[in-house]
């Protein structure tokens, strides 16, 4: 199922061993390296108000119109515990408000919201808002993940769009049919019909 960022946000986390929600997620924690979320800052009654408890996606049972479900709280780690998730933690990056260029170095906007795949939590598709000037003529663009060529603490870079144009049309069509005006090979009398008596 695709989920939108905003969608994730203050998600309810739900519990197989209380059948009640135990928390709320607060932010997500994103892997710049292959933009994927790596798990969930959480908050509630049960894990405390401020932002710490974190929930990695590897063991969110799945994701439902209820919200995420879990095991148990038991699945729940503190900083400190995953040093892969403290390495990722201190990047402290965000998608949203990250400027969108392409390799040309052509300003494209800037990220405004993300699809994620709530199968692998994999970013699939970026939405971003264009410049006030090229902003009239289409407002919104939408950026599969294919066409990412980097990420920085800055921005994120994608193919230029005169190379996908150029790209197609270098593509050469071939047709499942031959057409025997084209070769000259075939000439009137081999085509028709000759009757013997």
């Amino acid at each position: 199922m695709l989920v939108t960022s905003s969608r994730l946000t203050n998600c309810p986390v739900m519990s197989l061993h209380v059948g009640d929600e135990i928390a709320r997620v607060v932010s997500p924690i994103i892997d710049p390296n292959d933009l994927k979320i790596a798990a969930f800052e959480l908050s509630g009654p049960l894990v405390g108000r401020d932002a710490g408890t974190i929930l990695e996606t590897r063991d969110i049972r799945e994701f439902s119109d209820i919200g995420m479900i879990v095991d148990s709280i038991d699945v729940f780690v503190n900083p400190g515990d995953v040093i892969r998730l403290d390495e990722i933690r201190k990047i402290n990056f965000s998608l949203i408000g990250k400027k969108v260029v392409t390799k040309k170095g052509t300003k494209l906007g800037k990220v405004i919201d993300y699809t994620v795949n709530s199968d692998d939590f994999m970013i699939q598709q970026m939405t971003v808002q264009r410049p006030i000037l090229k902003a009239f003529v289409d407002p919104e663009l939408l950026i599969g993940r294919s066409e990412v060529v980097s990420v920085d603490d800055d921005k994120v870079v994608v193919r230029d769009e005169e190379a996908k144009i150029k790209e197609h049309a270098a593509e050469d069509f071939t047709p499942s049919f031959v057409n025997p005006f084209r070769s000259g090979a075939l000439s009137l009398e081999e085509s028709s019909p000759t009757v013997k008596e």
